[in-house]
């Protein structure tokens, strides 16, 4: 496990459980001493640098749905979308309790034209056109708060930046949002589990990201909004995690997070994390 030098852990808050999540979260912040910098950082996708509305897998196959140039069976969007769960459900995926167990992808060139196709559905777009138009409809992102500034300075102190993200959209698609919606980013690459198979927290997406950047884990730190996948992930990867929690959206209890590691650097905002950084 990596060790973290120069850290000292102190226990800032505590809160009892009538509060919100982010509240109730005992905030048991690492105090850094002499942080080393990074000589890259990266960052995971949703609900880190780009904050996604609640997902609507129904607004997404409406939209799919009227490109189709066949549909056999007259099948709703709510139809199609049942199909889908059901799928997913058999597959065990998307359980955000178990989506850490998860680990190989199914991208949607796969899951898709089965999905269309097996209920007699043809439509007149290309996986990656149907990937923009389900996923726009479906869960729509902003930038989360801060981040532009965020990238911005560590563009100026000269750190690296990259992206790793579990996601089955096509990798295309996932660059364009990030681009359109970032455009200033000077992200050398952006991972995707569509593309490179293996799913955080498996170490060897970690890898695959290490060996592109030609760096050592410990010069490398890695933020997401994830506990297993990014946080343990990166972790085990033998990056410095550090766990933001800024966007998140994921079910949480407060006991569940009081049994969280202790020993992670939490940040509820971008700015908080640079004047970490600039100490």
């Amino acid at each position: 496990m990596l060790q973290y030098e120069n850290i000292r852990h102190i226990d800032l808050i505590k809160m009892g459980a009538g509060k919100s999540m982010e509240d109730a979260l005992r905030r048991d912040i690492l105090e850094v001493d002499d942080m080393k910098m990074p000589k890259m950082v990266l960052f995971d996708y949703g609900q880190t640098l780009i904050a996604e509305q609640k997902f609507d897998g129904v607004k997404g196959t409406e939209a799919v749905l009227q490109y189709a140039t066949r549909n056999k069976y007259h099948l709703s969007a709510e139809q199609v979308q049942a199909k889908a769960n059901e799928i997913n459900q058999e597959l065990g995926r998307f359980d955000p309790k178990k989506r850490h167990l998860f680990q190989i992808e199914i991208p949607n060139t796969m899951f898709t034209p089965y999905l269309y196709e097996s209920q007699g559905i043809e439509i007149a777009l290309s996986n990656a056109e149907i990937d923009t138009v389900f996923w726009n409809a479906a869960a729509p992102g902003t930038p989360t708060e801060g981040i532009k500034d965020f990238l911005d300075y560590l563009k100026n102190k000269g750190i690296r930046t990259g992206v790793i993200s579990n996601i089955s959209y096509n990798p295309s698609v996932v660059a364009e949002r990030i681009n359109r919606l970032l455009p200033d980013n000077t992200f050398e690459f952006i991972i995707t589990s569509s593309n490179f198979l293996f799913r955080k927290p498996n170490k060897r997406i970690f890898d695959l990201a290490l060996e592109k950047a030609q760096l050592r884990p410990d010069e490398v730190w890695y933020i997401g909004d994830q506990y297993e996948c990014d946080v343990k992930g990166s972790l085990n990867a033998g990056m410095f995690p550090i766990w933001y929690i800024g966007a998140l959206d994921l079910p949480y209890t407060v006991e569940e997070v009081h049994s969280l590691d202790k020993n992670i650097l939490t940040v509820t905002d971008w700015n908080e994390l640079r004047q970490r950084m600039e100490g």
